[in-house]
């Protein structure tokens, strides 16, 4: 099962930072290049141009599927191979496409894996990508030996796995589909309040409609949620329908909105009810801009502010909220889900936090529509899956 059979070369990073030892920071897009050159990152198969993101790779599935019967984590000293036994219900192979029941648990190992050295202090985090967070799809990836989840340690060597949980729609995936990514992080990003502050008022990344915009707590900038809309519409988000038709979730602008989703409005108390269990798709007050030195990490659930979860998709890449080299600011969507019991908010309540990061470097390709980007200055908007 090893990804790597070749002999691994020597990889430094002060080979592109003229001599001198990185930074602590987020990788950036030529970082992520020179990595696989160096298989510290390595695939089953050839990795594309375009899975290479601006502080982010694209994580593909292979062909090897299995229905668990629950989630899991392997232990400090297991593999996920020596635990599948136990708890597959069922193999099958995505190479000719396969639908993934909603209320079901999957694993899928993917195509890349990692070698990452620890004496270069280079360890990795992942997350859904934005499409997968917005059709409701749990997934996060698990590697040998962890007991964490969405984290490749410095010196872990081998494969990684993707857990899939579809909640609220049936997907259709295939051998190659991308439903995570893949950052690298070199040392240790610094996150304090003091340091937001210096970012905020050196990049200017963030900005709303009053002086109070600007939030910190522990290291990460508030954000808070708009329920007041559309001006003119009164849109304020979507609703999760139930139906049993599924998603391809390769597929871009295939589907008519309103057969998945239903329409919520601002409401007339100026109060949204969150219904137990149900996926709302809404989006922050709030607009960041990020420049193509900064990237953002959203913090996803936070009990303090209520016990729902806020986004499933968490990377904000460098040049977010940036138009043709101008800061325009994009809202972030939220993807809520209330646990426990009903939760009520109003227009500005803080609902979760981002914390934004330094990159070791500027990334040579900044997120926009010029790489082909599904969420370039966003407003309120739902998977590319869906027709505008």
């Amino acid at each position: 099962m090893a990804v790597m059979t070749e002999p691994v070369q020597q990889f430094e990073f002060d080979g592109l930072n003229t001599g001198q030892r990185p930074r602590s920071g987020v990788g950036p897009t030529q970082w992520i290049k020179a990595a696989i050159e160096n298989r510290l990152i390595s695939s089953l198969h050839r990795i594309d141009d375009d899975q290479i993101q601006p502080a982010s790779l694209d994580l593909r599935l292979s062909s090897d599927a299995f229905e668990v019967r629950a989630s899991f984590l392997p232990g400090e000293r297991g593999r996920v191979e020596d635990k599948l036994p136990l708890l597959t219900r069922r193999k099958f192979s995505l190479d000719n496409g396969a639908v993934l029941e909603k209320g079901k648990v999957y694993l899928v190992r993917l195509q890349e894996g990692v070698r990452l050295k620890s004496r270069e202090r280079i360890s990795g985090t992942t997350n859904p990508k934005s499409s997968t967070g917005r059709l409701d799809v749990f997934s996060r990836v698990i590697c040998n030996c962890s007991t964490r989840f969405d984290t490749v340690p410095s010196g872990y060597s081998g494969p990684l796995w993707l857990e899939i949980a579809p909640r609220s729609f049936n997907v259709k995936v295939e051998t190659g589909s991308r439903l995570a990514q893949l950052r690298l992080v070199s040392g240790t990003p610094p996150s304090s309040d003091a340091y937001m502050k210096t970012l905020k008022d050196s990049e200017g990344f963030v900005w709303g409609d009053d002086e109070g915009a600007f939030r910190v707590r522990n290291g990460a900038l508030n954000l808070s949620v708009d329920v007041d809309g559309d001006p003119d519409s009164g849109l304020v988000g979507y609703k999760a329908k139930a139906t049993d038709e599924y998603i391809e979730v390769d597929s871009r602008g295939k589907y008519e909105a309103l057969d998945f989703w239903q329409p919520v409005y601002r409401p007339k108390d100026s109060v949204l009810i969150l219904d137990l269990d149900q996926f709302y798709i809404l989006a922050t007050k709030e607009k960041i801009a990020l420049p193509a030195d900064l990237a953002a990490d959203m913090v996803a659930y936070d009990t303090l502010v209520g016990e729902f979860r806020v986004h499933y998709a968490g990377f904000f890449d460098p040049g977010f909220g940036y138009t043709n080299d101008m800061a325009v600011g994009a809202k972030i969507v939220l993807e809520i889900r209330s646990h426990e019991v009903p939760f009520a908010i109003e227009h500005g309540q803080p609902v979760g936090s981002v914390v934004v990061q330094r990159m070791i470097e500027a990334t040579s390709k900044p997120y926009g529509s010029e790489i082909g980007s599904s969420y370039q200055s966003q407003g309120l908007a739902l998977g590319k899956q869906f027709r505008r």
